[in-house]
Parts: C-alpha cells; sequence; structure tokens
C-alpha cells in the first residue's frame, strides 16, 4: 500500500541524475513543483460503513515517490505525521534522501520514535553512506532500515549496522542507469550476515554486471532476476 500526501521532487545527490520517477527520460520529468496531493488525508479516509479504506495491519509505503522531508513540504507535514500517529495499527516505511532534516521536521510529542514508524535512510556510494548514516543513528528513531539504491559503487555498511533492523540494495533503472556489480551487491549481503541484519536484494537495476559482463536487464524482470540472485 502506497501514500504520497505530495507530488514533485528534485536532485539532491548523486543517486537523483536518472530517477527513474523524475528523471531527464521519465514521464514526469520537470515536475519539480511540490504539491499536495488529493489522497493527502488517505490514511484517514473511511467506506460508506464507517470502516477505514486501508485495513489494520497494513504496510504503508510513505513519499516512495517523493521525499518526506522535503523542505517545501513543511506545512503539511504536521498534520501527516498526527494521521500517522492516529492510524497506529497501521507499519508506515518512511524513505528518505535528506535525513539531515530529520531534527527539525519531528513532531513535538516524537520522543524517541513512534512505534508504527519505520524511517529509511537512503544512501548510494561511500560518502553518502559516510555521511547520511552517521547523522541516522544519531537520531532518536526506534526502528531504521537502509536503502543502497541506486547502488552506484561498493559500500562498507559495516560501522552503521548496529541498530539497524534492515538493508536492501538495487540497481538504477533507466535508459542511461550506471552498473550495479553483483560483487558489490553480494559484499553487502556478507556484511548484514555478520551484523545479524535482514538482507534483500530488490532489483538489478538496467545495467547488471556479474561473471565479469555487464547486461541490459528489461524493466520487467530486474526483480524476477534480482530474487534468482
Amino acid at each position: 500500500m502506497n501514500w504520497e500526501p505530495w507530488s514533485g521532487c528534485y536532485k539532491v545527490s548523486d543517486g537523483c541524475d536518472y530517477c527513474y520517477f523524475y528523471g531527464p527520460h521519465s514521464k514526469r520529468f520537470g515536475q519539480n513543483t511540490i504539491q499536495k496531493t488529493l489522497e493527502f488525508d488517505k490514511p484517514l479516509v473511511t467506506t460508506a460503513k464507517g470502516t477505514p479504506k486501508i485495513p489494520q495491519g497494513k504496510i504503508v509505503a510513505t513519499c516512495f515517490a517523493t521525499d518526506f522531508f522535503l523542505p517545501e513540504a513543511d506545512k503539511w507535514r504536521i498534520k501527516a505525521w498526527a494521521m500517522i500517529k492516529q492510524r497506529s495499527d497501521l507499519d508506515f516505511l518512511i524513505l528518505t534522501k535528506r535525513i539531515d532534516r530529520f531534527p527539525v521536521v519531528l513532531p513535538s510529542d516524537w520522543g524517541n520514535g513512534y512505534d508504527n514508524v519505520n524511517i529509511g535512510c537512503t544512501v548510494e556510494n561511500q560518502s553518502m553512506a559516510t555521511y547520511r548514516l552517521s547523522l541516522f543513528l544519531s537520531y532518536p528513531i526506534k526502528r531504521r532500515f537502509i536503502a543502497c539504491a541506486p547502488l552506484l559503487e561498493s559500500i562498507d555498511l559495516s560501522p552503521y549496522l548496529g541498530g539497524v533492523e534492515h538493508v536492501s540494495v538495487g540497481g538504477e533503472t533507466g535508459r542511461d542507469a550506471r552498473v550495479c556489480d553483483y560483487n558489490w551487491v553480494l559484499n553487502i549481503r556478507e556484511q548484514c550476515l555478520r551484523a545479524g541484519v535482514t538482507f534483500w536484494f530488490k532489483n538489478t537495476g538496467s545495467s547488471f554486471k556479474y561473471g565479469g559482463v555487464t547486461r541490459k536487464v528489461n524493466f520487467f524482470k530486474q526483480h524476477s532476476l534480482a530474487k534468482k540472485f
């Protein structure tokens, strides 16, 4: 289940260069105006019988097509946090490339975090991992995960896996996709195994290197091929 309370985004780091959603070959390219969407109140919408349209127990991927911590959304986020708190029966996943804004976007009653919120920090290379994850681990968050996507080089996550529940890895998708090397994926998987952190190879990306050969992978086969590997 996805919830996109606002739309629009823009580049913040190297991983954004060929964004599959807002990149130069996307149908949405140039839509960098941040706007509130018609589904803003989605967590609270009810059926004609008065029951929530999103039933209890669902996992809600929040702002996976934009960024929950965009400064332009500051005026709406207070209400978004309130809805998240009200729907304590749902599990909200919030993924961001702007973890450095975390201290200034929290609700006043955040404390050590909400039990139903899992914050994910995206990193694409070692420099972003070093910068973002150092901050990520310093913040009061009860549940954390790391997304290495798009994975652009070998990354050492080992100093940052304490207190992290899960790591996902994915290659870059699109016409100009940069190479994702299977050896990088295996290296991160090994780091997770040593740390006792769950690992998921989500997708190969459009340009996938394994066995010393780089191959182009059809978009519709990237997830199934990653599962096979």
